[in-house]
């Protein structure tokens, strides 16, 4: 009996995928792997014993680009996530190629699942003394 897969949908369509780079030459010599989806960012690392982190789009809160001198020089640049994943919470999309246009891609991908999810940023706040209730004494 053959093997069962899946289908492979839009939304499991991979939009960009990625090897971090080492700095020196920007050559692909690593054993960590970007995809990108509609839905989600996966990284897997590893070689042994690999690895595969996952977070949702509309879970990323924050994203900015660092490129240094070297980075620069190489045509590199590292994507820096602030999520509210638990498991991942802050993260690096380190050394890759292209920077600018893949932190503009991922950004348009967060705003699209976050308006199509119905998240907002309030549902991300966890202060435990915010109290949302309308209960005024008056």
């Amino acid at each position: 009996m053959a093997d069962f897969e899946l289908p492979q949908t839009n939304q499991n369509e991979i939009l960009w995928r990625a090897r971090k780079r080492l700095l020196f030459f920007g050559l692909p010599w690593t054993f960590t792997v970007y995809r990108l989806n509609k839905e989600r960012l996966l990284i897997k690392t590893g070689f042994f014993t690999t690895r595969e982190d996952e977070v949702r789009l509309y879970r990323i809160l924050d994203i900015s680009l660092k490129r240094t001198l070297i980075q620069k020089l190489f045509g590199l640049g590292t994507i820096q996530c602030h999520s509210s994943d638990k498991t991942m919470g802050h993260f690096d999309i380190i050394n890759v190629k292209n920077s600018y246009d893949v932190k503009n891609l991922l950004s348009d991908l967060i705003e699209k699942e976050r308006m199509a999810k119905r998240v907002s940023n309030r549902e991300f706040i966890s202060d435990p003394d915010c109290d949302f209730d309308d209960d005024t004494d008056h």
